[in-house]
């Protein structure tokens, strides 16, 4: 029974952050007509207000995300035409990514660094898992399988460490980029100011589920081969 609750309770905390993210997108995501433009028009409009030279807006499948190499903020179809809080709030906040990008911000570089280096480690760590039953039984020896379940468990750190860094550069383009943007040029109103913050909040949150998903991930590995 205890292993149970204790199960219950880490899928509440890797799954409940994203199952509550996607209820307030959904829930603030209604058209309002009486919006002056489109997620999309206002990501071009505080680019060329913020003098973001270079920095250009696309359509994608992928998710909303800025792009630091190619200088893109991208945001889903229903962002990029919708007239919502949720398509203005997310917007704003893929804009303050590539404001942080334009004021050299150093928490961007870092993570921009990691989740490269981090793409390379995860597949990396991954064949290093599979590969230590087979090196195990050709080789005999202890000290090789060893050197693989230390570089595969390195990779998962990696993983893990890219979302604790992603937290704070999410944090400070929610609320010290777009929602201070939002509130002074008055593209919102101050009756709407608790649902956008709640909507900024809970795109952050999403990264707190992903660093734990990636501890999960961490301790799955550990039981698998505990069990060999």
């Amino acid at each position: 029974m205890y292993f149970v609750i204790l199960g219950l309770l880490i899928m509440a905390l890797v799954f409940g952050p994203q199952l509550w993210a996607r209820y307030v997108f959904q829930r603030h995501n209604r058209p309002r007509p009486q919006m002056p433009g489109t997620g999309g028009e206002l990501a071009r409009h505080l680019i060329e207000r913020f003098g973001l030279k270079g920095v250009k807006v696309e359509v994608t499948e992928l998710g909303d995300h800025y792009d630091p190499q190619s200088k893109t903020v991208r945001l889903q179809q229903q962002h990029y035409q919708g007239r919502s809080l949720t398509a203005i709030a997310i917007a704003a906040h893929e804009v303050g990514h590539a404001i942080q990008d334009h004021q050299n911000s150093p928490l961007l570089r870092s993570r921009t660094r990691l989740v490269g280096f981090a793409q390379w480690t995860e597949k990396a760590g991954s064949l290093a898992m599979m590969a230590i039953p087979v090196v195990g039984l050709l080789s005999r020896s202890p000290s090789a399988s060893a050197l693989l379940f230390f570089l595969g468990i390195a990779s998962l750190f990696v993983s893990t460490l890219v979302h604790l860094v992603t937290l704070p550069v999410e944090w400070d383009a929610s609320f010290n980029k777009a929602l201070p943007i939002l509130k002074e040029g008055n593209y919102i109103q101050p009756q709407d100011y608790k649902a956008v913050r709640q909507i900024l909040k809970a795109a952050a949150l999403t990264y707190v589920a992903g660093s734990l998903a990636s501890l999960l991930n961490l301790a799955r590995w550990i039981a698998i081969l505990r069990r060999r």
